[in-house]
């Protein structure tokens, strides 16, 4: 059973973070500054680097943060089995609770990948 739409849940928290924007700016201008140069490709491509991010998101429990980098993820080419071995990944190093949240994250990239098939 699905509780969660991911792809609304990305959609919505954009529009609260462009509110938090408006009141915070400074603080989310370095913000956003850190996330550009976070994820400029160098050794590692912006794929991967989103890939991770999914990971740590599991292990960080942060719903939210699976929105987006599922999202990302998946705009940026990553195939259902690379999630699935990301999210091996976070759970070998997360345990138990990354494992539930894993879940959270194979029903968010899915949404997505089936939202991509049909454009």
């Amino acid at each position: 059973m699905q509780t969660t739409d991911w792809p609304d849940l990305a959609t919505m928290l954009s529009g609260e973070l462009r509110n938090l924007r408006g009141g915070a700016s400074d603080v989310m201008k370095g913000f956003g500054a850190i996330a550009q140069a976070a994820l400029k490709p160098g050794a590692l491509d912006t794929k991967t680097k989103e890939l991770i991010a999914l990971a740590i998101s599991v292990a960080v429990r942060c719903d939210d943060c699976i929105a987006f980098h599922a999202k990302a993820a998946v705009e940026r080419g990553a195939t259902r089995e690379e999630i699935l071995e990301t999210l091996g990944m976070a759970i070998y190093m997360g345990a138990g609770p990354a494992a539930m949240y894993a879940s959270h994250a194979l029903g968010a990239a899915t949404q997505f990948l089936d939202a991509k098939s049909q454009v």
